[in-house]
């Protein structure tokens, strides 16, 4: 995975004034911690990110002007509750060749057998641990046939090399449920209140 190069700036004043503040100048707030260091608290370019955070588990090389650059992932994304604009970001400083415990998203290709089956999607993430400049995007899975009562399991993806579970891996990440049959008596009842 190629990382996104974003500019930030050391951030010295604290509480919702500033954040309020950043956010009217096109900054988000947050937070760089990691590796035994003291927290850093920047403000990082809105549009940038926003675009960034797109990918799952992005790898962010913040150019912190004044102090150098940090090589971080996101970690936890706050986001206004009714506007869904994101208000505040944690990063968390990864070392190139460092694995990293993170959520991947699981894709499913493919098509159930005929049948009017579902899928249930037990998990939409799987946790994994990777390389830090390696985490897979996606996870996809093949559902091509699989019938009703079919169910794939965390140790059924195939992940990507140098990618492994950190999950149990009989943890069932997706079945197929045959579709529910209407009950005939409450057909029937339906039809008689008609008349």
């Amino acid at each position: 995975m190629s990382e996104v190069k974003l500019s930030a700036t050391l951030r010295d004043t604290f509480g919702k004034g500033s954040a309020r503040q950043a956010r009217r100048d096109a900054l988000i707030p947050g937070v760089i911690y990691g590796h035994g260091n003291a927290p850093k608290h920047v403000n990082v370019e809105a549009h940038g990110l926003a675009l960034a955070l797109r990918t799952p588990n992005v790898l962010i090389s913040l150019d912190i002007a004044g102090d150098g650059t940090e090589l971080v992932i996101p970690k936890a994304v706050q986001k206004h509750p009714l506007k869904r604009s994101i208000s505040h970001v944690d990063f968390l400083i990864v070392k190139k060749g460092e694995k990293v415990t993170v959520e991947v998203p699981v894709v499913t290709e493919g098509e159930l057998a005929a049948g009017g089956n579902l899928l249930e999607t037990l998990l939409a993430t799987v946790t994994v641990e990777a390389e830090a400049t390696h985490i897979p995007t996606e996870i996809t899975v093949s559902i091509e046939g699989l019938e009703a009562g079919a169910t794939v399991h965390a140790s059924d993806l195939k992940l990507p090399a140098g990618t492994t579970l950190a999950v149990d891996g009989e943890t069932a990440v997706l079945q197929v449920v045959a579709p529910q049959a209407e009950e005939p008596a409450a057909e029937a009842e339906a039809e008689g209140t008609e008349a």
